[in-house]
C-alpha cells in the first residue's frame, strides 16, 4: 500500500458535514423549515462554493431520534461516525475508508506490524473480497489459498459489499488465534472452509535460482522498503553468475511502495525515460522518472505476471513492457494503481482517500484497466494438479527465442 502520511489536510466535505452535524444536534438545527436546510459549502482554499441540500440527512436524523425503538441506546457521535463512512463509500472507491476510533488505532496498529496476521493481500472487486496475492511462507500460503480466491465469509460474517479495510480487521487478531474463512477457490464452484491460524507476518523479498540454457530467475514477492537494495544484489548475483538471460516473475507481488518499484526499473532504462506517472484529481501530473543505472544492452528479458500482480507491480512491468524491454507473460494483472493519503480527520479518526491514480508511460491507467500480457498463458486447474507451470515455459521459451523475437 502506498499511502502518504499527510496529516491535518482535512477533507472540507467532511469538515462540513461535521460541522453541520455538531450545529444541528446542539443549536437546534433540526427544528428549521426543510427549505432553510440549503447551505452553501465554503472551501477554505479554493473559495469555490457548492449548494448541498442537507435537508434528508436531517429528516432522517430527527426520525430516528423520534421513532427509533432503542431510543436509549442511540449514540450521536456514532451516528457521525457511520455518516461519514457512508459518504465515503458513495465514492464507490473500493480503496478509501473512513476509520471510526477503534478502527484507526487497529488500522495504525497494523501498519506498525503490532498484530498477528494470516499473510495475504486482499482487495474489494465488485462488491466481493479477492484475494490478490498470498505472501510466501505465511499460513495462507501453506493452507493453499491462491490470487483470485474469493472469500465469502470471515467467520460467521458474510462478506458481501464488505469493504477490503473491514475484511482485514476481521482477520487480523491476536498472534496463536485462529480465524475461519469459507473460500470459493478461482475458476472452482465448491466453497471450501479453512481454518487459519494467525502469527506474525514476515515479508519476504525474493528468491533467485539458476535455470538450465543460460537463464537467471529473480521471484520477486514484495516492492517493500528493503526491496530494491535485495534486487540489486540478485542482479549482481546474475552478472556474476554468466547467465545471459533473465526471468523475473511478479506473480503474486501485491506491490508496495512506488520508490522501490521505479529503482528497480531504472537498471534497465536510460536516465530520464518515465516510469510512471501520478494524476491528481486537479489533472495535474508527476512523472517519475529512471535514475538511469541502465547496465544492460538487448537483455532478453520476460516478466511474468498474474491477477496477484498489483500496484508497484504493475508499475515496473508496465514502465518495462512499454519502453520495448521486456515481454509480459501470464495473465492480467489486478488493476491496482492509485494512492492513498491518510488523513487525520480527528486526533481519534482517519480517512485514508484516493488522491491519485496511477498511469503507464505511454497514460495507461493501471486502476481502470489494469495489464494485459504480451502472451497470454492461463494455468490449467489439470497443469497445476500436475505442478506444470506453463507460463514460466513460456517466458522460458520466449527468453531462449529473443534474437529472432527482436527481428521481428
Amino acid at each position: 500500500m502506498n499511502w502518504k502520511n499527510k496529516y491535518f489536510k482535512i477533507s472540507v466535505t467532511i469538515l462540513a458535514v461535521a460541522a453541520i452535524f455538531s450545529g444541528g444536534v446542539f443549536l437546534g438545527y433540526s427544528q428549521k423549515p426543510p427549505v432553510d436546510h440549503l447551505t452553501n459549502i465554503s472551501n477554505k482554499e479554493t473559495g469555490k462554493q457548492t449548494e448541498v441540500d442537507f435537508s434528508p440527512f436531517w429528516t432522517a436524523w430527527n426520525t430516528i431520534e423520534s421513532k427509533y425503538v432503542s431510543k436509549d441506546k442511540l449514540n450521536d457521535q456514532a451516528m457521525v461516525w457511520g455518516a461519514i463512512e457512508g459518504l465515503v463509500k458513495s465514492l464507490d472507491d473500493p480503496h478509501s475508508a473512513f476509520f471510526p476510533p477503534q478502527e484507526n488505532k487497529e488500522f495504525k496498529d497494523a501498519i506498525r506490524g503490532d498484530f498477528g496476521g494470516v499473510g495475504m493481500e486482499i482487495g474489494a472487486k465488485g462488491g466481493i473480497i479477492v484475494v490478490i496475492a498470498p505472501l510466501k511462507g505465511t499460513p495462507a500460503f501453506k493452507a493453499g489459498i491462491k490470487s483470485g480466491d474469493k472469500i465469502l465469509k470471515i467467520g460467521e460474517k458474510i462478506t458481501t459489499d464488505m469493504s477490503a479495510e473491514e475484511a482485514a480487521r476481521l482477520i487480523r487478531g491476536e498472534k496463536g488465534t485462529a480465524v475461519k474463512l469459507t473460500i470459493l477457490p478461482k475458476n472452482e464452484e465448491q466453497t471450501k472452509e479453512v481454518s487459519l491460524v494467525r502469527d506474525t507476518i514476515q515479508i519476504p523479498i525474493l528468491d533467485t535460482e539458476e535455470k538450465p540454457g543460460g537463464i537467471f530467475l529473480i521471484k520477486l514477492y514484495s516492492f517493500s522498503g528493503n526491496s530494491a537494495d535485495e534486487f540489486r544484489k540478485a542482479l549482481k548475483q546474475f552478472v556474476n553468475s554468466g547467465n545471459q538471460k533473465l526471468v523475473i516473475d511478479l506473480r503474486g507481488n501485491p506491490g508496495g511502495f512506488l520508490e522501490s518499484a521505479v529503482d528497480s526499473a531504472s537498471w534497465f532504462l536510460p536516465s530520464g525515460k518515465v516510469v510512471a506517472r501520478e494524476k491528481f484529481g486537479n489533472g495535474e501530473e508527476q512523472v517519475f522518472r529512471s535514475k538511469g543505472y541502465n547496465i544492460f544492452n538487448n537483455l532478453p528479458l520476460a516478466i511474468i505476471v498474474n491477477e496477484g500482480s498489483a500496484s508497484a507491480s504493475e508499475i515496473m512491468a508496465g514502465a518495462l513492457q512499454e519502453h520495448g524491454i521486456a515481454k509480459l507473460v501470464g495473465t492480467k494483472t489486478y488493476g491496482k494503481g492509485s494512492v492513498q493519503e491518510l488523513i487525520e480527520i480527528t486526533p481519534q479518526t482517519s480517512l485514508k482517500l484516493t488522491i491519485a491514480k496511477w498511469l503507464t508511460p505511454n497514460g495507461r491507467s493501471i486502476s481502470d484497466q489494469g495489464l494485459e500480457p504480451d502472451y497470454k498463458v492461463e494455468i490449467s486447474k489439470e497443469d497445476a494438479e500436475k505442478e506444470k507451470d506453463t507460463q514460466m515455459e513460456k517466458a522460458i521459451e520466449i527468453v531462449n527465442g529473443w534474437n529472432s523475437l527482436s527481428n521481428q
